[in-house]
């Protein structure tokens, strides 16, 4: 959308309040910044206790697994639930977390597995509503609210965690941090290194839970009804 006029707009408008018009903000100095101080100095064995306490209220669970057994785990997972049609985000982790051999064993099995890439358009939203089970890669962990992140892209469209009925994050170890206060900062450094971050990041918090006016909790009204998290010990990967 075009914008017509804006500097002499702006202008006019601080020359009515007086003042020299500012073209930057300095960030305020705060005498008090609790944010910074909730699990401070806690290790990512910590964070995963704080994490496992906060999949239980939000009604996810969670399973422990190791690098070289993620296959045998995404296995027992989508057994456990009876789902046969599976949507996954793509890109490099999956070669990296040796799940293109995984996934191509298990089609071979009958399961019906489609990886997530730009060029499927419109035909993998149709896929991600047909199927039992959407998989995606965590960026960052938030161990406080049990929440993942999300950097959406061309591999991972958003589609892969809304329209499933089973949402699956494989939540690398390493990824684990306090809260929304440090997801922000390591957003904010990536961008200060000139590093793209997508345009759209996505907090994701267990299932999809609504509540009326009388707090009586409804799961999977805008999403999905079933939540697993997968915890990857990936000092090896």
């Amino acid at each position: 959308m075009a914008v017509y006029n804006r500097e002499r707009f702006l202008d006019q408008l601080a020359g009515r309040l007086g003042r020299p018009r500012k073209t930057t903000a300095d960030r305020p100095a705060y005498s008090v910044q609790p944010q910074e101080r909730v699990f401070q100095g806690a290790d990512q064995d910590q964070l995963l206790g704080k994490l496992k306490e906060q999949c239980e209220i939000i009604h996810t669970s969670l399973v422990e697994t190791t690098f070289d057994e993620l296959g045998d785990t995404l296995r027992r997972v989508w057994e456990e639930g009876h789902i046969q049609n599976i949507v996954s985000a793509g890109g490099p982790r999956l070669e990296a977390y040796g799940l293109l051999d995984v996934y191509e064993t298990m089609r071979q099995e009958g399961y019906n597995i489609h990886i997530w890439d730009e060029q499927g358009g419109r035909d993998y939203v149709a896929e991600a509503e047909k199927a039992g089970a959407g998989v995606v890669f965590s960026d960052v962990t938030l161990a406080e609210s049990g929440t993942v992140t999300l950097f959406n892209d061309r591999w991972n469209g958003r589609s892969i965690s809304l329209l499933p009925e089973t949402f699956v994050a494989i939540i690398p170890k390493s990824t684990l941090v306090p809260r929304m206060t440090q997801a922000a900062q390591i957003i904010h450094e990536q961008e200060k290194k000139g590093v793209p971050v997508s345009s759209c990041v996505s907090f994701i918090t267990g299932p999809s839970n609504s509540a009326d006016i009388e707090m009586n909790l409804i799961v999977g009204v805008h999403g999905p009804v079933k939540a697993t998290y997968i915890l990857v010990d990936d000092k090896e990967g």
